[in-house]
C-alpha cells in the first residue's frame, strides 16, 4: 500500500495532464459556443447534456469530502446520463 505522499508523487504528472486536457476541451467548447452566437445548443440537445455531465463529473471528482467513492458516483452519473 502506498502512503498519501507516494500516491501524489506517483500520479501527479499523469493527473495534471488529464486535467489540462479536460480544461482545453472545455475551452474549445466555449469558443465554439461564442462562435455560434452564444447558442450552446447549436450542436443539438445531446451536446448540452454531455457538457453538463462533464461539469457535474468535475464537481464530484473535486469534492474534498465525498459522501462515498468518487469512482462509483461517476460511474452512476455516466450510466444515467
Amino acid at each position: 500500500m502506498l502512503t498519501p505522499p507516494q500516491i501524489i508523487e506517483n500520479y501527479f504528472l499523469e493527473s495534471r495532464h488529464q486535467i489540462l486536457e479536460i480544461a482545453a476541451m472545455m475551452d474549445r467548447y466555449d469558443v465554439a459556443v461564442q462562435r455560434c452566437g452564444g447558442n450552446g445548443a447549436a450542436g443539438g440537445p445531446a451536446s448540452g447534456q454531455k457538457i453538463e455531465l462533464l461539469r457535474k463529473a468535475l464537481a464530484i471528482a473535486a469534492d474534498p469530502k465525498p459522501a462515498g467513492d468518487r469512482t462509483v458516483a461517476l460511474l452512476e452519473l455516466f450510466a444515467t446520463g
